[in-house]
Formats: C-alpha cells, sequence, structure tokens
C-alpha cells in the first residue's frame, strides 16, 4: 500500500515539474533619459565612451549631429621673462 501512495506521489511531481519554468518575468523598459529617443539604441561607434550615434527599430544607423566644438584656449603666457 505504501508503495502505491509514494509512486503516486513520484508521477504527480513528475507530472507537475513539467509546468515548472525559469525564465525570467517580463518587467516594463525604465523610461528613456534627457535626449534619448525612444524606440532607439544608442551606438558608440569608436569606442572612446561618448554616444556618436543611434539605430533605429529598422537598422538604419543615425550619427548624431551637433555644434562643432570650440576652438582650444590659447596657451597661458610663459611664466619666464619680464617681471613687473
Amino acid at each position: 500500500m505504501k508503495i502505491n501512495h509514494m509512486a503516486l506521489a513520484a508521477a504527480g511531481l513528475f507530472a507537475l515539474s513539467a509546468c515548472a519554468t525559469n525564465e525570467a518575468p517580463v518587467t516594463v523598459a525604465p523610461p528613456v533619459g534627457p535626449g534619448a529617443i525612444a524606440g532607439t539604441v544608442a551606438a558608440d561607434r569608436d569606442g572612446d565612451g561618448y554616444v556618436d550615434g543611434y539605430y533605429t527599430s529598422d537598422g538604419m544607423y543615425h550619427a548624431v549631429q551637433g555644434p562643432p566644438c570650440p576652438p582650444p584656449p590659447p596657451p597661458p603666457a610663459p611664466r619666464r621673462g619680464e617681471r613687473g
């Protein structure tokens, strides 16, 4: 009699194990940050750590177009020479 109960319990556990999954639950995507375009993926093509453009859902790359960088400041005056 006990073997029948053990076999029934084992069959039940075996049947229920087919329903078990180890998938993570689906969560909502976090909100996009300032300046981001929803539905795109940022791209850093040259690897310097700055986003150079973005890919849209159709796979097209769009470069970020911004104003040119300002020129560097002039070099400081040398410390040697006449002092007032």
